[in-house]
């Protein structure tokens, strides 16, 4: 079985080698990050399976850096901070946090947390296909069927509609899209835009005239609801 893993998030060296030394010996697979920019660059490159993040960061505060996560993952992030202020909390919390552990702290305690976010997680686990008339997506197997034909998709292609699959009949906002894409800061709106225009040319019938990939303007996009008339995605297709 795969080793899950953990992005370890915090700038100071000493706790970063502590945390990698103590999560590994636990059976994790672990990767750090020391500012915001690198949380969002590991996220593009690695499946994360939960993040230990804490609130001092050098280039952004930690409880935007949870908000700009929940809008487009739902990955577990456990907060390990030395605010020990209950206002610090209940914001991290606000913004997304599974949890909240004050510095200084034990270890166990600490793994027996990451447990139960890594536990509560597998329980409500994202859907692994998006299925509505005329679109179907196999997010494990990264294949697409769109009006009854495969649609060969470039990876950012293919994570631009992930992203929005799995937030179906939502607005995702472009500044979510962005970092997500892109990383922390990226504010080419027009790439964007390019970006979701090629994806319409593969998966729509009228690119112009949109059924599945939906303009929110001056906000987002939103995919088109999962629907009971669906296409199937069959092996071999």
């Amino acid at each position: 079985m795969a080793k899950q893993v953990v992005l370890v998030v915090d700038d100071e060296p000493q706790m970063v080698k502590t945390l990698r030394m103590s999560l590994s010996v636990a059976g994790y697979s672990v990767l750090t990050a020391g500012t915001a920019g690198d949380v969002f660059g590991a996220l593009r490159r690695e499946p994360i399976d939960a993040i230990i993040l804490d609130l001092g960061l050098p280039d952004r505060d930690g409880k935007e850096v949870i908000a700009e996560v929940r809008q487009f993952s739902e990955v577990p992030i456990v907060v390990l901070s030395a605010r020990h202020m209950e206002g610090e909390k209940i914001l991290a919390l606000d913004a997304g946090a599974n949890d909240y552990i004050n510095k200084p702290f034990g270890m166990g305690e600490l793994l027996a947390r990451l447990r139960v976010a890594l536990r509560l997680r597998r329980d409500r686990e994202v859907p692994l296909t998006y299925r509505s008339a005329g679109l179907a997506v196999d997010f494990s197997a990264r294949r697409v069927i769109a009006r009854g034909r495969e649609v060969h998709l470039t990876p950012k292609e293919f994570d631009l509609l992930r992203i929005l699959a799995e937030h179906a009949g939502q607005i995702v906002t472009r500044n979510a899209l962005l970092a997500a894409l892109w990383g922390l800061g990226e504010r080419d709106i027009q790439g964007l835009r390019v970006l979701v225009g090629q994806l319409r040319q593969k998966i729509e019938a009228m690119p112009g005239a949109p059924e599945f990939i939906l303009t929110e303007p001056g906000i987002g996009y939103r995919l088109r609801p999962e629907t009971e008339e669906t296409v199937e995605i069959e092996d071999g297709a």
